[in-house]
């Protein structure tokens, strides 16, 4: 037993511990009411400017012995220099800083006046070693859920970065900023897996962990003996080779790499030891691994310049919402489809008592044959099926894709002195939700096989004789042949049988013509595989634009004024809203991802051995969107006589007599949105502003080229956004 003396020196040694810092604000005070200057300091402590900007911003703690001195320099300072008794106020917690002070724990931060600049000054963040924080209390000072795990208390990632003085710091979710003592890439993976505590916990409960993600920025791959960027030879295989030095140090300490090698993503790991894996992903923009079609603006790249701190607020917020990036926007978003809905569940052998695996029954779980009908041209069933160049008729191949339409103004439709476009927000993953897709193989069905709208598949129709001329809608006609044609994306007419989506054949059906198919290829286990991923999205999107000061419940003019503002409100989160749009619509491509060049035409991709290579699953997705389309094209001009002029992916241009979308989209005489129509609002599949453009540019545009193209696409407010979402 220890006696009292003993304990009594143990409580005084804690009692004497190392003193606190001020805060960064603090520091910044006492040096300028000293009249010194940053450089000044820096030299006096020996170290770099930077690294005192660092301790007076918030992103880095002092560290012995220069802690000492500086410590000692601040003390004499606020002797000479104490803060005026309101300051001090300020900077004590709410519980000392007077009884009658409220509560903010939880409470959520105060708006922005009206018309206020956007702040910003990034918060300072909180800095901790990775086994324990330097001062009491550091910890605390992250605001992380209530509920997170404590094996990745310390986010999803970190941006690894190099200061001037040698320090390499880890910027993770939170502000939180850790010091990584590895000297080595091989010491840097052994780090984030023993000490750094960093990943995310599992979407679904049969499901997997993701691996931590470690960014590396220009100054750590300095640091870490990695190239500032690839070779052409090496852009072009897309990795390092593996004669590289730091391939050679990963091998000596027995780490190995997946086939992609060590490159823009790189998967570094060593075998699993039992459920733990010990795997960690290198993310490095350097070597294009944010491409800057998906991750950034095209024409104004913001990365390249963006602080460790900022780039850590920027991924970590999108894995928190979305997932833990795996690569490309779309390779994220399928990925994220199979963390949703995991393909394999461990189901106890009662027999035997042990756990073995067994496949749900509502994921994708297998790789079936294929149909004819539904690959794209250079799929290796198609060899020597048809001649070398060969275009595929509607008869031949499902030709499900979004519209891309325009037609000539009429007289009186040239009256008008502007062309509006609208554009539909998240469009395809508006279209997957709800939708019953197949799970397993196609079952071939011949002889005139009656069709059933409950069967997801490829149905051979003949559409040609569906009339639009005359549509009844809600008791009122519409003439259909000003719209483009539901069952083609350029919008023409079918002339005879093609193969359809059973979204486009159940449309038919819904406007009351008779449908006879001659064949078709269903799947009869069925299922809404992909809700779960649109709810995911969608409240990611909806979290992020709130961020922007885009809320749900905002209409009307002032929904328009806030999507004008909101670029400039946070333009960390103005990315991520594009990056969760790039998610939704590259995670629906990837089901069909075509050969990029790996191997000749007509040879096996590797994109073909995945479970979820679905062209079927895509196909529907892309009827979905194009059929729902034209049913609020057909509200709208039952309404109002409203026919638009143009449609690109998901953008609808209406000729207007004014400026605003509200000049040309009907509303009832209570003033709220058609039933059915297109409602102003950032939920998915609401429609947004996307630009105005005036009749005489159009036409000017038509005679420049002599024909009638599609304009959609060239009326946009932002010139840097893309084509569709």
């Amino acid at each position: 037993m220890p006696t009292e003396d003993e304990l009594f020196a143990a409580v005084d040694a804690l009692l004497e511990g190392e003193p606190e810092m001020p805060p960064p604000a603090e520091r910044a005070r006492l040096r300028e009411a000293a009249r010194v200057s940053q450089a000044r300091l820096a030299q006096a402590l020996q170290t770099s400017t930077q690294t005192v900007k660092n301790w007076e911003a918030g992103r880095a703690e002092p560290r012995p012995p220069r802690r000492q001195a500086y410590q000692r320099l601040l003390d004499g300072w606020a002797e000479k220099y104490p803060q005026s008794p309101d300051a001090d106020a300020a900077h004590l917690p709410q519980t000392f800083a007077g009884t009658s002070a409220p509560s903010t724990v939880g409470a959520p931060a105060p708006a922005s006046a009206p018309g206020a600049p956007a702040a910003t000054a990034r918060p300072a963040p909180a800095r901790k070693t990775a086994a324990s924080s330097r001062r009491p209390g550091a910890k605390k000072a992250v605001k992380k859920p209530a509920a997170a795990d404590p094996r990745f208390e310390n986010g999803p990632l970190a941006v690894v970065d190099a200061t001037d003085d040698g320090q390499v710091l880890a910027y993770c979710v939170g502000g939180l900023v850790l010091e990584v003592p590895a000297k080595s890439l091989p010491s840097l993976i052994e780090w984030t897996l023993a000490e750094a505590r960093l990943g995310q916990a599992r979407l679904h409960r049969n499901g997997r962990d993701a691996d931590p993600v470690i960014v590396l920025t220009p100054a750590a791959l300095e640091r870490y003996a990695l190239p500032a960027a690839l070779s052409e030879e090496e852009r072009r295989a897309g990795r390092l080779p593996d004669g590289h030095k730091a391939v050679k140090q990963l091998t000596k300490a027995n780490w190995q790499l997946t086939q992609r090698g060590l490159g823009p993503w790189a998967r570094i790991y060593r075998p699993a030891e039992g459920s733990k894996r010990n795997c960690v992903q290198l993310c490095i923009p350097a070597w294009n691994a944010l491409d800057v079609r998906e991750w950034d603006k095209k024409d104004d790249p913001q990365l390249p310049g963006m602080h460790p701190a900022d780039l850590a607020r920027y991924l970590g917020t999108y894995a928190q919402r979305v997932m833990t990036p795996r690569g490309t926007t779309a390779v994220t978003g399928l990925e994220l489809m199979v963390a949703l809905r995991p393909p394999t569940r461990a189901q106890k052998d009662e027999a035997t008592g042990e756990f073995k695996r067994a496949f749900n029954d509502d994921a994708l779980t297998a790789v079936y044959d294929v149909v004819e009908c539904e690959v794209p041209d250079e799929h290796p069933l198609l060899k020597g099926r048809f001649a070398r160049h060969h275009l595929r008729t509607p008869a031949e191949m499902l030709m499900e894709e979004p519209y891309d339409w325009c037609r000539p103004l009429t007289d009186q439709e040239c009256m008008n002195q502007y062309l509006v476009a609208v554009d539909i927000n998240m469009s395809f993953a508006a279209a997957a939700n709800g939708l019953t897709v197949g799970l397993n193989g196609p079952t071939h069905l011949t002889g005139n096989p009656t069709f059933d709208p409950a069967l997801p598949g490829s149905w051979l129709v003949d559409l040609s004789h569906v009339d639009l001329s005359r549509v009844d809608v809600g008791g009122r006609t519409v003439d259909a042949t000003r719209l483009p044609s539901p069952f083609t994306p350029k919008g023409d007419r079918p002339t005879g049988p093609a193969w359809y989506a059973t979204p486009t054949v159940q449309y038919a059906v819904e406007l009351g013509f008779d449908v006879a198919p001659i064949e078709a290829y269903v799947r009869t286990q069925t299922g809404r595989y992909l809700d779960g991923w649109y709810k995911r999205l969608r409240d990611a999107y909806v979290a992020t634009m709130a961020d922007l000061d885009v809320t749900t419940d905002l209409g009307g003019q002032e929904f328009l004024d806030a999507m004008a503002r909101s670029k400039q409100v946070d333009p960390t989160m103005a990315l991520l809203a594009g990056a969760i749009k790039a998610t939704a619509k590259g995670g629906i491509g990837k089901l069909r991802q075509r050969n990029r060049g790996q191997v000749p035409y007509y040879e096996p991709w590797p994109a073909l051995a995945r479970e979820t290579w679905r062209p079927d699953i895509r196909a529907a997705v892309l009827a979905n969107q194009r059929i729902g389309i034209h049913r609020k094209l057909m509200k709208t001009a039952a309404a109002a006589d409203l026919y638009p002029v143009a449609i690109g992916t998901d953008a609808i241009v209406y000729p207007s007599p004014g400026p605003s979308p509200l000049d040309v989209l009907p509303h009832t005489d209570e003033g709220k949105p058609v039933p059915g129509g297109f409602r102003l609002g950032i939920s998915p599949g609401m429609v947004k502003h996307q630009g105005t453009q005036t009749v005489l540019w159009a036409e000017a545009q038509f005679e420049e080229t002599g024909s009638v193209f599609n304009v959609s696409n060239l009326i946009k407010t932002d010139p840097t956004a893309g084509e569709g979402e």
